[in-house]
């Protein structure tokens, strides 16, 4: 029998045979503009603490900064997101807002550093106060909404004096948008970004990321402001509300059990630029199968993250971001 007689002359196969070929005709690509990296920064000299649970990731002293600006700036990435651990913590986080704050100093630290450094800070008091939650408790132990956003609001205004870029609203409190925004204006900062953790999930992947940030909540946790997983309708009428509020992007967090997330808000809302956050937990996981031998630690991040821009996202916050513009450059 000639097998030859059955062919199907249609043959995807054919733009799948060499390397050049495959580039060619890619659909999504992953480039280091498209990252963002976080950083923590922290009280001191010289210091550099390395995270137990985010292998690679470490708190740097402002006088270290530099250097790690510097060196993400000529792998090609263009922004970092900054998160502060204050000296001392209080009922309020007054350090939040202090004008010589760590994330303030972080900011001019870098803006002298790299000019041309798109500067994102995060907004929120978790780290800054005592109880660790994102927003002022009240006596029932719940939050209270609209004082917190006076506070944060303040705390924008700060780091956009410091010479902020964006500012990122992360605590989920109801008209957080509108309140950065009417502060931001009102203070002659009618040009800083707003970049809204309008989508941030009650997950199980931020562990990491509360060691890292000394952010975990003193007792309780945070469901009753952030979102349920089991919601995605729910997350389309959080970006509405937020642009409706005046928010320049978007965020969805965490990135990889929300891609469906990600791709639903990105249809909706095609216009607005959309972050996804490539969160801790999911850092932690490939990190410790790499280490293991499981699996190609390179191969595994660059599928993730190839996943994440393919699902609908513009830019991707990831701690993985200098070995994969490093990787892209090979």
């Amino acid at each position: 029998m000639n097998s030859s007689e059955f062919a199907d002359p249609r043959r995807p196969r054919r733009l799948r045979q060499t390397g050049a070929l495959r580039t060619l005709v890619r659909e999504a690509t992953l480039a280091p503009s498209d990252l963002v990296y976080p950083l923590f920064v922290q009280h001191g000299q010289g210091l550099r603490t390395e995270i137990a649970s985010m292998p690679g990731q470490a708190r740097l002293t402002t006088d270290l900064l530099p250097t790690e600006i510097e060196r993400v700036a000529k792998l090609g990435i263009q922004a970092v997101l900054l998160f502060g651990l204050p000296r001392t913590k209080d009922e309020i986080g007054s350090e939040n807002f202090a004008s010589d704050g760590i994330v303030q100093q972080a900011i001019k630290t870098a803006k002298d550093t790299v000019p041309e450094m798109l500067i994102v800070t995060d907004v929120c008091m978790c780290s800054y106060t005592v109880a660790g939650h994102c927003g002022l408790l009240g006596r029932d132990g719940r939050i209270l909404n609209d004082e917190s956003l006076a506070l944060l609001a303040r705390t924008a205004v700060s780091h956009a004096k410091a010479g902020a870029d964006l500012v990122a609203p992360s605590g989920m409190l109801d008209g957080m948008v509108h309140a950065l925004r009417t502060s931001l204006d009102d203070a002659g900062f009618d040009f800083t970004g707003i970049l809204s953790y309008a989508v941030k999930y009650a997950s199980s992947f931020y562990g990491p990321f509360r060691e890292a940030a000394d952010g975990a909540p003193k007792h309780g946790d945070r469901k009753t402001y952030q979102m349920d997983p089991a919601n995605r309708a729910e997350a389309l009428k959080e970006v509405a509300l937020d642009i409706e509020q005046g928010t320049d992007m978007v965020m969805v967090k965490p990135a990889m059990a929300f891609l469906d997330v990600v791709h639903a808000v990105k249809q909706a809302f095609p216009a607005v630029p959309l972050a996804a956050y490539n969160v801790s937990g999911e850092y932690a996981m490939l990190k410790a199968s790499a280490q293991a031998g499981w699996i190609s630690e390179q191969d595994a991040v660059l599928e993730l993250l190839l996943g994440i821009k393919r699902a609908g996202a513009d830019a991707i916050i990831s701690y993985h971001a200098p070995d994969v513009a490093a990787w892209l450059s090979q």
